[in-house]
């Protein structure tokens, strides 16, 4: 069959287990109006980021807060840990990782301290946004409410 003619889809797992809420529902103008793309978000449980797809680091932030991940289908993840934590300057974030690093599912990404940064940020919501949308055709969010690290959460469909 003509490779014009397969459908191209990828999955997201969850980076961590917790519970899964709509970007809509966050606090963060930026995500909930998603002004950088689409996609979920986690309220941690676990003091580790995993990967949550196979792909390439392309961008940690210093402060170890964010980062980005292409993966091996060319979708663009971003993935923010908590709301206005990069005031934080680094406290509470721990990288495991480095740009052009590569990654499986479940990759160890960057440790987090869970206390402090309830304690200092304005949440600890977690978003994993699509950023490059004009790649992608449909997203169908696979999970709600609890969900274990690992777990697919969003299945994506390319143009």
């Amino acid at each position: 069959m003509l490779d014009i003619f397969k459908k191209k889809t990828e999955y997201l797992a969850a980076p961590f287990s917790g519970k899964v809420i709509k970007l809509q529902d966050l606090s963060d103008e930026t995500f909930a109006k998603k002004i950088l793309g689409d996609g979920i978000a986690v309220e941690p449980e676990d003091k580790v980021l995993k990967s949550p797809c196979a792909g390439e680091v392309v961008q940690v932030f210093t402060t170890g807060h964010a980062l980005g991940i292409q993966t091996d289908l060319g979708l663009e993840i971003l993935i923010h840990i908590g709301i206005n934590t990069i005031r934080l300057n680094g406290k509470g974030f721990s990288k495991k990782i480095k740009n052009g690093d590569k990654l499986e599912v479940g990759t160890p990404l960057i440790e987090i301290d869970l206390d402090y940064i309830k304690k200092n940020a304005d949440g600890i919501f977690t978003p994993i946004v699509i950023t490059n949308m004009d790649k992608v055709k449909n997203i169908k969010f696979l999970k709600s409410g609890w969900v274990e690290s690992g777990e697919k959460l969003l299945e994506v469909e390319h143009y």
